[in-house]
């Protein structure tokens, strides 16, 4: 990928920034368990902090928002495709945005990968029986940890997608910044397992229109979701009746799924909730546009 180069323009005044929340407003911040705990200290070693300088906006960029985007976990009832996810795709799939599939009787899983917890063997050994494939959203501390995992993903026909380099919030940082989590790990991706990227996937689901453009414009389409549910607590599992149920009873057209590979219960639930979807009549697919 060409490295993406971001020009500092002097501006004389700072934007005042808002947030936006679209979603489930209780689970808003707890959709990706992934951070570090040492991502304050790596702020604060490089000299970053959690507020963007808004000298250092730079044309084309400077014509797009950098007000802040949550998204959440969406609510699905009756099987229904959902409201906010559709306005969403409306409104950014120009610059990359992607909540829904276009194929409305398929399906599609995706799993977060921020650390191993023992859980990714069984999940892929089940997509591997039942022959599903599925985007795995890594960040570069799961993929210099488990090497082994990324080859595997590749091998059996997976898709290996970006979750950036350290975990950053993107919107809450330089431009400059946001910009080194997706190339850091594109490169170390491609150099190491001679695998090119092409998903992304924003932690906590938190952009700006600034920042999906800007992973537009390396060369990305940034897969959000149109279901997810609270898995990603390890302290506060759900339990697996519980979670099934939600799985199976949240499918609608063209969803995209949003799962954690570090939740014991969906790795012990997969199998027969695939079995289930597909007895709805949904397809499995990786193909997001």
């Amino acid at each position: 990928m060409r490295k993406f180069l971001i020009a500092f323009l002097a501006i004389a005044f700072l934007f005042a920034g808002c947030t936006v929340n679209v979603g489930d407003e209780s689970d808003k911040n707890k959709n990706d368990n992934e951070s570090s705990s040492s991502t304050e200290a790596q702020n604060t070693e490089k000299g970053y902090t959690t507020i963007p300088d808004a000298t250092n906006l730079a044309t084309p960029f400077e014509d797009y928002s950098r007000n802040k985007i949550v998204w959440g976990p969406g609510n699905i009832e009756n099987h229904q495709r959902p409201t906010d996810p559709t306005a969403l795709e409306s409104k950014y799939s120009k610059i990359g945005g992607k909540w829904l599939l276009n194929d409305k009787k398929a399906i599609c899983l995706t799993f977060d990968e921020g650390y191993e917890n023992g859980y990714t063997p069984s999940i892929l050994d089940t997509l591997k029986e039942k022959r599903v494939k599925a985007i795995f959203f890594v960040t570069y501390d799961f993929a210099k940890s488990n090497p082994e995992l990324i080859k595997r993903m590749i091998d059996e026909g997976h898709i290996v997608g970006n979750h950036t380099y350290r975990h950053y919030t993107m919107d809450e940082v330089d431009l400059s910044v946001a910009e080194e989590e997706i190339s850091f790990l594109h490169e170390y991706i491609k150099k190491n397992f001679n695998y090119e990227m092409k998903y992304f996937r924003f932690p906590k689901g938190e952009f700006s229109e600034q920042t999906l453009f800007l992973a537009h414009e390396m060369g990305y389409t940034s897969v959000f979701w149109s279901f997810a549910y609270a898995d990603w607590d390890t302290q506060n599992v759900v339990d697996t009746a519980t979670a099934l149920n939600k799985l199976t009873g949240s499918t609608h057209d063209g969803a995209i799924f949003l799962l954690h590979a570090v939740s014991p219960t969906n790795a012990e639930i997969l199998p027969q909730a695939i079995d289930d979807i597909r007895a709805q009549g949904y397809k499995f697919t990786v193909n997001i546009t």
